[in-house]
């Protein structure tokens, strides 16, 4: 079992920054890589980014590209969000997930441990 913490949501108005973080704890060892996914009211859960835990790799979301930055400290097993220049657009509930098995990163089905979600609020 894998266990995730996320903080670090909260209200801000449009062009302002935000840092969410994920803290992971268990069996962090079958971790290979985590992922921020966001889901709006009516809407599906949608991909933001992703890090490959080993290899550092990130993978983005075209609408954050640019905007957006994510990072890992294998140390403290914690995944970090950078979000600048948010816009209302970017308002959702924010997930961190813990990839285990499957090889599409981009798809939520193939994230087998998820936070209890922190609410990221853009006001225009």
């Amino acid at each position: 079992q894998v266990q995730l913490v996320e903080s670090g949501g909260g209200l801000v108005q449009a062009g302002g920054s935000l840092r969410l973080s994920c803290a992971a704890s268990g069996r962090t060892f079958s971790i290979y890589t985590m992922g921020w996914f966001r889901q709006a009211p009516g809407k599906e859960r949608e991909f933001v980014a992703a890090i490959n835990k080993n290899s550092g790799a990130t993978y983005y979301a075209d609408s954050v590209k640019g905007r957006f930055t994510i990072s890992r400290d294998n140390a403290k097993n914690t995944v970090s969000l950078q979000m600048n220049s948010l816009e209302p657009e970017d308002t959702a509930t924010y997930y961190c997930g813990a990839q285990v098995a499957g090889t599409n990163l981009f798809s939520k089905n193939n994230y087998g441990y998820w936070g209890q979600g922190t609410q990221v609020t853009v006001s225009s």
